[in-house]
């Protein structure tokens, strides 16, 4: 699992594995994409307005965040 967070854009990308790459999105808030493999397992999380969006702040995670 990579985080990746873009301070400008407030956005945060989950992405839960390097070996598949999605095949297609789907929206599930408002602020919160889905990316699916072909297969249909999750690929990755991307969070809009992550700043306010995150269960906990980015400075708080314990998994290693890349910044943009």
């Amino acid at each position: 699992m990579k985080i990746t967070y873009d301070k400008q854009a407030d956005a945060a990308y989950i992405k839960l594995t390097n070996k598949v790459k999605y095949q297609a999105s789907r929206k599930v808030s408002e602020d919160v994409m889905v990316d699916y493999a072909e297969d249909g397992t999750v690929v990755g999380i991307e969070i809009l307005d992550a700043s306010k969006n995150m269960p906990l702040s980015i400075e708080q995670t314990q998994v290693p965040i890349e910044t943009a």
